[in-house]
């Protein structure tokens, strides 16, 4: 590059060379639209369109018939956007505060804070109810778009230089393998992905001494659309920050580094502070949740970590590291860029071989997510890597195309990753052929960029930035189009490398993930008929009504009712061990209840409508499903009963039998005293006409009784309990005989048959009906209830016991509610008629009050600031006049 060139680029650098510390004075924005605004609007744009083209390509809705709702998609996501929606029109039962519909009562604002408090998630109240799949589509390409647009403003926030490879890189970083083959999946992980390049905004104001309202601002709104990979950015952001504070100015001192680092710790407190409200009740939420098995990490290996810089590769056992190989071949140049200054090199070199390193090291794993193992997908950091990458690959490129030694070094780096990763299980048949053609398309545009620079200096010039004087005549020679087209030749090549790798990536990703994880189909007629009949049957609080088995999971929140059904990270223990004991069964190693088709859980949780569904075709993943749904109504207890007095304590060993019998407080089941074991039979002896129930939560195989159908047991421990099921009537002779076809090993508990008295549990019903409550009333987290006068024993609510429930008998004030078999209970003492119980989410108050505290720290932030500027004392102040 001439000197002339090099001159003007250390002067618009404001970082190296002669200039280093200064902008020249007559830079000024070149074309109709400032680079920081062209860049994110051009990234934002260009990452929605490969997004939506991936997604065409693949056949996946909406642009095809092929269902999207993979995993935790169509179980969590979309079933909680669809209930959001409901919430925020007016048309569900609960609040913010209780969902009535899961679990049979859930703390609601926790499951706010995990999945749906992202700003981005409003939008789900613009679609119409049987559009909900496409909403969260949309959810999800804003979301990504918006990260496409703030890694670009990052960028040029750092150094400017060409605002549309800003633009091409910030679009890498939002559609990388991580936001392909996680974050899409898991919408609210995106919000972590849009906050990483914003935390880092927010270091450099720090650094500088800017905006330090703004940036706690930022960090608040980060922690409060999802805290958990909002954590794992404000890490990343930190990593960032330590590198900028030491080679962004050579001449800054101790003292001055020393204060921006406080600075930003000042910042994240305070905005942490300002999200504690919603924060601190998802983490007091987590504390009570249903324990999953302890997760020991084990990196993955060395030739499978590369393999995923790679395109067309997919999995959740590694981190998802592809960026495109032209963005990564421009990371990898940085360390041999000469025109780069060497305390830059070493420092974002480091950082990005410390942060790759400290992915496979279990210490420092488990400080990226917060000391906690995660079950699935142990690499959820990865984003932050991806980001650290494409800073790197900026300050290569920023200052033109590096010099060919570099472009040599960077090329057999990328080459010699390549050749290790071949070996890998992941590889792709695309992988090497979209490699290749990319890196061949990427080398063709390196080596353009240089052409044109070197027959037109001025046009290595970074975009938005002019001399401040004009240059030679002999720096200014007139050239012919095709000389002036070379640099836009080359920077569609570089386009269209980036752009055709990341499609291909993504239709790979996408139709892998579709063959090897479960899946749950399109909201469909299915979906539609449980609907109507729902809102046609539904009767609260007079009693529930459970939509039974649909399609997916957490059925209840997509058609409505109030059933057992719930998936959540923060499904209380006490819900998933309760119902368990039941002999409800559940997925997600508890944190799934799924609902109980059974009469006396039925009147145990006052279900008095059910629905029951026929599927009239095999469920597919390119059709809608439907169904025939019938509705059943039975006579239940109210939703609060009485109970003379506090039944025995359940025993270790207890079967769902005797537990379901020791809350219901009356024997309904025949057991069998002994039950034989021969082989795969099993026999035993009942009562003629009783109604057999089989259950077995770690069995999977199928159950026949003689004379009936087979039912099928999906038990595979921990993660799946099977339900208990009905196999039929007890025949005239009284003998039971059960046929078992296991698809692994039989494990059995030691009462796996019962045999259920249908005039027993209607004589119960009739007893606990006559006692119970007179009259229900129920608001969005409370409900009250009117007893018959002289009632004594406990008041027995139907909802687990979870933590927030306050109760009180008359007039009384609400306390901590006590527990009755693991639901919500209050001790009556026969004087008071009326019972009232009130939810509310635990951490409300502390957080309320630390969130208080961070709002005056915030305001007395702000008005020691403008003193400063007003006295000219503030660091950005004195920068600029050169103190």
């Amino acid at each position: 590059m001439p000197p002339a060139a090099e001159t003007v680029l250390d002067e618009v650098d404001g970082e190296e060379g002669p200039g280093a510390g200064r902008r020249g004075p007559g830079i000024r924005p070149r074309g109709p639209l400032a680079p920081a605004v062209a860049a994110p609007l051009a990234a934002s744009l260009l990452t929605a369109g490969l997004l939506c083209l991936a997604t065409a390509l693949s056949r996946t809705y909406p642009f095809g018939p092929v269902t999207r709702n993979i995993v935790d998609l169509g179980q969590q996501y979309l079933p909680y956007h669809a209930y959001w929606r409901a919430l925020l029109l007016g048309e569900t039962h609960g609040d913010a505060f209780l969902n009535w519909n899961s679990g049979f009562g859930s703390n609601f604002l926790g499951d706010i804070g995990t999945y749906l408090s992202s700003p981005f998630d409003l939008l789900v109240v613009v679609f119409p109810a049987d559009r909900i799949e496409l909403a969260l589509y949309v959810v999800t390409a804003a979301k990504v778009s918006a990260a496409g647009a703030a890694a670009a403003l990052l960028l040029l926030r750092l150094r400017p230089g060409p605002w549309p490879v800003a633009a091409v890189l910030g679009t890498a970083y939002a559609l990388s393998g991580w936001t392909l083959n996680l974050g899409t999946t898991v919408p609210m992980w995106l919000d972590g992905l849009v906050a990483f390049p914003l935390l880092c905004l927010v270091g450099e104001w720090a650094r500088t001494g800017r905006r330090p309202v703004l940036g706690p601002v930022v960090v608040a709104l980060a922690w409060i659309a999802n805290f958990y990979t909002a954590y794992m950015a404000t890490l990343g952001a930190a990593v960032f920050l330590a590198v900028r504070l030491l080679t962004a100015e050579e001449s800054a001192t101790a003292r001055q580094r020393i204060a921006g680092a406080l600075r930003a710790a000042r910042g994240v407190l305070v905005g942490i502070g300002l999200a504690a409200p919603l924060v601190v009740i998802v983490f007091l939420a987590t504390k009570v949740a249903d324990p999953t098995p302890v997760t020991t990490f084990a990196p993955a290996p060395w030739a499978d970590v590369l393999a995923r810089l790679l395109p067309g590769t997919a999995g959740v056992a590694d981190p998802a590291l592809f960026i495109g190989t032209p963005a990564l071949a421009l990371a990898l140049t940085l360390p041999f860029n000469g025109a780069v200054a060497p305390r830059v090199r070493a420092g974002w070199t480091a950082a990005v071989v410390l942060v790759t390193l400290s992915l496979q090291w279990e210490p420092t794993h488990l400080l990226w997510h917060a000391g906690a193992s995660p079950n699935g997908a142990p690499y959820r950091q990865t984003f932050v890597l991806c980001g650290l990458l494409l800073v790197a690959a900026w300050f290569s490129v920023a200052r033109g195309v590096p010099r060919p030694a570099a472009l040599l070094g960077g090329g057999a780096l990328l080459g010699a990753l390549a050749w290790a990763a071949r070996g890998s299980a992941g590889i792709d048949a695309w992988t090497f052929p979209a490699f290749l053609v990319a890196a061949a398309l990427a080398l063709a545009a390196a080596v353009l960029a240089r052409e044109g620079a070197r027959r037109n200096p001025v046009r290595a010039l970074p975009v938005g930035a002019l001399p401040t004087r004009a240059l030679p005549t002999r720096a200014l020679p007139t050239r012919s189009l095709p000389v002036r087209s070379l640099p836009v030749l080359a920077l569609v090549l570089f386009v269209g490398a980036q752009a055709g790798e990341t499609v291909v990536t993504g239709k790979r990703i996408e139709e892998q993930q579709r063959s090897e994880v479960s899946w749950s189909p399109r909201i469909g007629p299915w979906h539609a008929s449980a609907a109507r009949e729902v809102a046609r049957a539904d009767a609260w609080p007079r009693y529930r009504t459970d939509p039974g088995e649909v399609p997916g999971g957490n059925d209840v929140l997509i058609v409505g009712g109030q059933g057992a059904e719930a998936y959540s990270s923060l499904t209380a223990d006490v819900t998933s061990s309760t119902l368990s004991a039941l002999g409800f069964g559940s997925y997600a190693k508890g944190r799934h209840p799924v609902t109980l088709d059974n009469p006396v859980t039925d009147a145990l949780f006052s279900i008095g409508t059910r629905l029951r569904s026929e599927p009239t075709e095999p469920v597919r993943q390119d059709v809608p499903p439907r169904a025939t749904v019938t509705v059943t109504t039975t006579p239940v207890p109210p939703l609060v009963t009485v109970r003379p007095s506090p039944a025995r304590a359940p025993r270790p060993g207890d079967s769902a039998f005797v537990r379901q019998e020791l809350l219901l407080g009356a024997p309904v089941y025949a057991l069998p005293p002994e039950t034989r074991r021969t082989g795969r039979t099993l026999t035993a002896r009942c009562p003629a006409g009783a109604d057999v129930w089989f259950w077995a939560p770690e069995y999977k195989g199928s159950a026949t009784l003689a004379g009936e159908e087979a039912v099928d047991f999906e038990g595979k421990p921990p993660a799946v309990r099977a339900p208990m099921r009905a196999l039929g009537t007890v025949p005239a002779s009284g003998e039971v005989r059960i046929d078992l076809l296991p698809k692994a090993g039989i494990r059995l508990p030691r009462q796996p048959v019962g045999c259920l008295d249908r005039a027993r549990l209607d004589a119960a019903v009739r007893q606990l009906t006559a006692t119970g409550a007179t009259r229900v009333s129920a608001g969005g987290h409370s409900l009250t209830a009117e007893l018959p006068p002289g009632s004594t024993g406990v008041a027995v609510l139907a909802a687990p016991r979870i933590s927030g429930w306050r109760c009180a008998a008359g007039d009384a004030d609400l306390a901590p509610a006590r527990a009755y078999q693991g639901l919500v209970a209050v001790p009556l003492d026969g004087r008071t008629t009326t019972v009232a119980c009130s939810f509310r989410p635990p951490g409300l108050r502390l957080g309320g009050a630390v969130g208080a505290a961070a709002l005056l720290a915030l305001a007395a932030t702000a008005i020691l600031h403008r003193r400063s500027r007003r006295t000219g004392s503030h660091p950005a102040e004195s920068r600029r006049t050169g103190s």
